[in-house]
């Protein structure tokens, strides 16, 4: 139609004109009795018109087309964004993701990747041998290891430990204690190889926990990265305290010195190199696991006795991660271009994007930056997410290039990422940001948001792995009716147990399959999950570390001018503060002897006695051993007792925490501010 007027293909536009010019010669007719004019009428119509209007017309319509065919589109929801999630049938409430096969949960994404072994070996056939593991000093570029020479290390160091004496088992357990680097994944790539299984050990958790874990677990071998951790190791045997401990295996250059004290104490010391050396001339044929093996067994932190040793099968690792897979598959599948970078704990990468705008020094600036951010905010409200808006080009450039310019996805976890700061990193980025809930148990996640859904303040809905329902707490007064209670998990994601620790297993693992993770949620109405409280008094701090504030109060209580106190932390914060109120009698003496004079009201608004106070729990802290992230970073001093008729304490006297954070919750937040200046 009218297509002797028809510039740069803008069909569109002018048929919308030639409508609007027949809806109103209609209504003419209507009006007038005129004749309804025919297309030869238009024709003639927009023959008659001056070339500059047509030619003005004609721009009009290409710069209309060219906006139409290149303007940000939303993220299209893999399942409608208001109905996430469902109910399942007998299942007590359970509920499961709307890109679940109703017929069964996720078990695999790929018929030929149901373990990790094959998982690698299908990258290794798709990539057509393309760079696998990259890694680079400071200032200097990324060196690649190719998959096949990742696979050939990893037969090597995998034959290498079979010839001196290890199991091709799932019995035989290989412990790596070394930070992220390449020789990691060639450990645990050859462990899976020859179907042994990987125990990592993380100098984070103590002396202590590595010995305990080491002799749980019943490690004779471990693959370390430095001379300093291989020294921990032999101190350890030394001191009999790890009589199993027999070979480590080192990383880095290989000090003479250590062997010789390795042999004083009994234990071989070799190069990593020299295992793999051995493999080359003994080499074994890989016999590699099933779904069903174990895998890996990690040891959490908790919050008091020893680690608990999670044991995660080849299926469980397999089916959590295909549950990431399906949910993002239609927007974002990964491909072989891509690059996956490790950046753990990432608060410290939020940290480092924040420093980038410490360069806004002045008010117009500063100005300038929070309305490109809120604009690029309304865009991702919208589900639109990109990089190349004009904010992007002015002000977030800066940040995309510091993470390498390619970003597609990131993901968060460990702990719920505050509302302001997810959507200041999804527009700033101008990548997908999703967040994920869940904890080792279940592998890693069980809930994750869904592409589309840029709306803060939950944690999505169930992966397509597993199902969640949620369990009456009556003591903390949440009920599963009301779409409140403890968060339970069910599904091929979940782990085998605690290893050789039966209780704790039957504590967390009831007999119908259902993981009890401790968290309280809350169902919201599009059937996402929200967080909203612990089941004991025990939370994460914003990197993830789990925290029981009684016990560290159990320590604090101990120093001397101290009559109570409240240690308080949440997840949207990386350290502790503590709220203390003196003892009228023995703190004015104490604060004398050290020089502080005043009364009792008065010493409470000193800043050289809270100084005093606040090193003298760190004091005690230390020699109680507790990590530094158990230690409060600051403190308000509080001159009237907790107590019953105030609220603040239960009738057996114990703190009502609940109470406690909504009565100081003024003094908590100016206590954070005050350590972030």
């Amino acid at each position: 139609m009218l297509a002797f007027v028809l510039v740069s293909g803008s069909l569109w536009i002018l048929l919308e004109l030639s409508s609007t010019l027949m809806e109103k010669m209609q209504a003419q007719e209507m009006l007038s009795g005129l004749r309804v004019p025919d297309m030869d009428d238009l024709g003639r119509f927009f023959s008659s018109l001056p070339t500059s209007t047509l030619v003005g017309i004609g721009a009009l319509a290409a710069v209309l087309a060219y906006w139409l065919a290149t303007r940000p589109r939303p993220i299209k929801p893999p399942c409608s964004l208001l109905h996430q999630s469902e109910e399942v049938p007998h299942e007590g409430g359970g509920r499961r993701s709307m890109m679940c096969d109703h017929s069964k949960l996720l078990t695999h994404y790929h018929d030929d990747a149901r373990t990790m072994y094959e998982v690698f070996q299908r990258g290794l056939h798709i990539s057509g041998d393309g760079p696998c593991l990259g890694s680079r000093l400071p200032n200097q570029p990324y060196k690649w290891m190719s998959y096949k020479e990742v696979t050939s290390r990893a037969e090597h160091l995998g034959s290498g430990l079979l010839y001196q004496g290890c199991k091709a088992s799932p019995d035989q357990f290989i412990g790596v204690f070394a930070q992220n680097r390449p020789e990691w994944i060639i450990s645990e790539l050859a462990c899976y190889t020859y179907s042994m299984v990987v125990v990592p050990l993380y100098d984070t958790l103590g002396p202590d926990a590595i010995r305990f874990i080491i002799n749980t677990a019943d490690i004779s071998t471990v693959i370390c990265d430095k001379v300093e951790k291989a020294q921990v190791l032999l101190a350890n045997v030394e001191r009999a305290e790890t009589p199993a401990l027999r070979r480590i295996v080192l990383m880095d250059v290989l000090d003479s010195a250590l062997v010789e004290r390795g042999h004083g104490c009994g234990v071989h010391v070799q190069a990593m190199q020299e295992v793999e050396a051995l493999g080359r001339d003994y080499h074994r044929k890989p016999l590699p696991p099933s779904p069903d093996d174990l895998s890996i067994v990690c040891f959490t932190s908790g919050t008091t006795g020893n680690p608990k040793g999670v044991m995660l099968t080849h299926g469980n690792v397999v089916a959590d991660f295909s549950g990431f897979l399906k949910v993002t598959d239609k927007v974002i599948f990964p491909n072989q271009d891509d690059c996956l970078i490790s950046f753990l704990p990432l608060a410290h990468m939020f940290e480092r994007l924040i420093e980038i705008f410490s360069q806004a020094n002045s008010p117009l600036k500063r100005c300038l930056l929070n309305f490109a951010a809120k604009r690029k905010g309304a865009e991702v409200s919208s589900g639109i997410i990109r990089s190349n808006s004009v904010w992007d080009k002015i002000f977030f450039s800066k940040i995309q290039a510091s993470l390498g310019g390619r970003l597609r996805m990131i993901i968060t976890g460990a702990a719920p990422t505050s509302p302001t700061v997810l959507g200041f990193l999804r527009a700033a980025l101008g990548c997908q940001v999703y967040e994920a809930y869940g904890q080792t148990e279940c592998t890693a996640g069980c809930t994750f948001t869904t592409p589309g859904d840029w709306t803060p303040g939950h944690v999505g809905a169930p992966l397509p792995c597993n199902l969640i329902k949620l369990v009456d707490v009556p003591e903390k007064n949440y009920f599963a009716a009301k779409g409140e209670g403890e968060v339970c998990v069910k599904g091929p994601n979940v782990f085998m147990g605690y290893l050789k620790d039966p209780e704790r297993t039957a504590e967390t693992l009831d007999p119908d399959g259902w993981l009890h993770t401790g968290d309280i949620g809350k169902w919201l109405p599009n059937g996402t999950l929200k967080i909203v409280d612990r089941k004991k008094h025990i939370f994460k701090l914003a990197q993830g570390e789990y925290i029981s504030p009684e016990k560290i109060e159990n320590i604090y209580i101990r120093s001397e001018p101290v009559a109570q106190l409240y240690v308080h932390g949440d997840s949207l914060q990386s350290c502790l503060v503590g709220i203390v109120v003196p003892d009228t009698e023995v703190m004015p003496m104490w604060a004398k002897k050290k020089g502080i004079l005043g009364t009792y009201k008065d010493l409470c608004k000193n800043t050289e006695l809270k100084k005093a106070i606040l090193e003298d729990l760190v004091r005690l802290g230390k020699a109680s051993s507790l990590h530094s992230f158990e230690q409060v970073k600051n403190i308000y001093i509080h001159s009237e007792m907790f107590s019953i008729e105030n609220g603040l304490l239960t009738p057996t006297l114990k703190a009502k925490r609940p109470e406690l954070r909504e009565f100081f919750k003024e003094k908590i937040e100016q206590l954070y501010s005050a350590i972030s200046m």
